[in-house]
C-alpha cells in the first residue's frame, strides 16, 4: 500500500496527539469535572512540569521499542521492555501494571505473573493497556489483521480482561480507518463491526455520542476511558476541541486524553495540533537516561514505526 503526505501527517498525528493529550490531562488527573465555562486550554503544571507526558506515554514508548525490535510483536520482548521501565522507577504506575511487573521483576515469567494477578482480581479491567496501544496502529497501518492481533497481545501481557483486550483492538482499529481517511462516525462504526467485544463495552461505545458531560465518569475503567474518547471524537470538530473536552472531564484525565489524542490525531493530522502545545511537549526516554523527548522525536518515532521514511 502506498503512502502520501496526508497519510503520513495522520500517522504522525497519532503519536504526537497521544502524548499531547496525556500532557494536557496530567494536571487535571484525579480532579473534578471542570465547568464548561472554565475549561483548561493550555499546558499547565501538575505533579510534573507543564507539557510533560506521563507513564501513559512512557509505556507506549516501551511498546514502540519492542515493536521496532521485533514485529509482529513478541510478548517476551515486550515484557522485558516493560520490566526495564518499571525497574527505573517511574513516577506513577497503575495498580494492575505494578502488580504484574512487580512479579516479573521478582523473576516470574510474564504469563505466570499476569495469570496470578488476574486470578486475584478477575474483574479488574483498568485502562492501562488501552492508554499505550497506539504504536501498534502505526506499525501495522497497512495490515488490519496484524494490527488487531498485536493490539490484543500487548494488552494480554498486563491486562487480560476481555474488555481491556477488546478495547485496545477497538481503539487501534478506529485509528486504522481514520488514518486512511474514513470520516470519524464511519470509522467508529466500521471498527465496531470488525472487533469482537463484550456487549457492555459495545453498548457504552454506541451510546457515547449522545451522553452529556455529567454522564461521563471518565474513571480508570477501560470502558469509561474508551467511552470518553469516542464521545470527544464524535461531538467536536477539531483536534484541540476533542482533547480539551475530554481532559476537562477530570478523574483519569491524562489517560482519556492520550486515547482521544491518538484518535483525533489520526482524524486531523499533526498539522492540526496547536503549535503551542507541540512546542511545550516534552518528557524523558528511556526513563532515567537524561534523554529529552519532544515533538520532533515523536514524529521521527512515528515515521520509524510506520516505515514511512523508506516508503515515501
Amino acid at each position: 500500500m502506498s503512502i502520501d503526505e496526508t497519510l503520513q501527517d495522520r500517522l504522525r498525528g497519532v503519536a504526537v496527539g497521544a502524548a499531547i493529550g496525556d500532557a494536557l490531562g496530567m494536571p487535571l488527573e484525579f480532579g473534578p469535572t471542570i465547568p464548561a465555562d472554565r475549561l483548561v486550554r493550555t499546558m499547565q503544571a501538575g505533579r510534573l512540569p507543564a507539557g510533560a507526558f506521563t507513564d501513559d506515554t512512557e509505556m507506549a514508548l516501551a511498546l514502540a521499542d519492542s515493536l521496532l525490535e521485533r514485529s509482529p510483536l513478541d510478548a517476551d520482548s515486550l515484557a522485558r521492555h516493560f520490566g526495564t521501565w518499571y525497574r527505573a522507577g517511574p513516577s506513577d504506575v497503575g495498580i494492575q501494571t505494578s502488580n504484574v511487573l512487580g512479579r516479573i521483576a521478582r523473576g516470574a515469567p510474564w504469563q505466570a505473573a499476569v495469570d496470578a494477578v488476574q486470578r486475584a482480581k478477575p474483574d479488574s479491567a483498568g485502562n492501562g493497556s488501552v492508554m499505550r496501544c497506539w504504536p501498534v496502529a502505526l506499525a501495522h497501518w497497512d495490515d488490519l489483521d496484524s494490527l488487531l492481533a498485536d493490539s490484543r497481545l500487548q494488552s494480554q501481557v498486563t491486562h487480560p480482561h476481555p474488555e481491556c483486550v477488546a478495547g485496545s483492538a477497538y481503539v487501534n482499529a478506529t485509528i486504522y480507518h481514520l488514518v486512511h481517511g474514513v470520516e470519524a462516525q464511519a470509522a467508529v462504526g466500521q471498527a465496531l463491526d470488525q472487533v469482537a467485544m463484550p456487549s457492555a463495552l459495545r453498548q457504552a461505545i454506541e451510546a457515547a455520542p449522545v451522553k452529556r458531560r455529567g454522564e461521563l465518569p471518565n474513571s480508570g475503567w477501560v470502558r469509561h476511558t474508551v467511552e470518553s474518547a469516542i464521545w470527544g471524537l464524535l461531538t467536536t470538530n477539531s483536534f484541540a476541541e476533542a482533547v480539551v473536552q475530554v481532559v476537562n472531564l477530570g478523574n483519569d484525565a491524562d489517560t482519556a486524553g492520550a486515547v482521544v489524542g491518538a484518535l483525533a490525531g489520526a482524524a486531523y493530522g499533526l498539522q492540526a495540533i496547536p503549535a503551542a502545545w507541540r512546542a511545550a511537549l516534552h518528557g524523558e526516554w528511556p526513563l532515567r537516561s537524561g534523554e529529552r523527548w519532544d515533538t520532533a522525536r515523536l514524529v521521527a518515532l512515528a515515521d520509524q514505526l510506520a516505515g514511512t521514511v523508506d516508503r515515501m
